[in-house]
């Protein structure tokens, strides 16, 4: 399958909306660093998460870009597991210069990598494995859910 543009983008938002949502909700209460209530945590975790869907959108217009220049117009599955580290440096530097609205004070860089990692790996492994046999109809569709 070669996904569309279409398609990855409905796949990014599905993913963050449904195994996002669940592994977030999951990890926050063993994060490490944290250093505000249980309810503060939570918070800070969806709302970063929701800065990754919409910092995402755009991640996915670049690679979009980027895969015009290669003969089969997809990335290698490791390409797709590395663009964590890309990913990951932007949601932190958005993070530490206050550029994500409703995050109030400073989040430890050991809370924000723990999360990212467990919720982005979370996502890649799904997304390779269980989605593929789930939904058989989204490989042939393209990666797009509608």
């Amino acid at each position: 399958m070669i996904p569309t543009l279409a398609g990855r983008l409905q796949t990014r938002i599905f993913l963050l909306a449904t195994v996002g949502v669940v592994l977030t909700a999951l990890v926050v209460p063993v994060l490490p660093g944290g250093s505000g209530s249980l309810a503060e945590t939570y918070l800070t975790a969806y709302l970063i998460l929701l800065a990754a869907a919409v910092a995402g959108l755009g991640w996915e217009l670049l690679y979009h870009l980027l895969m015009q220049f290669r003969w089969d117009k997809d990335w290698p599955t490791l390409f797709g597991l590395v663009t964590i580290v890309p990913e990951g440096l932007l949601m932190w530097t958005l993070l530490e210069r206050g550029l994500i609205p409703g995050i109030d004070g400073p989040v430890p860089f050991s809370t924000f990598a723990t999360m990212f990692a467990v919720v982005w790996t979370g996502q890649w492994l799904f997304a390779n494995g269980p989605m593929r046999v789930l939904s058989v109809q989204w490989r042939l569709r393209g990666g797009r859910l509608f």
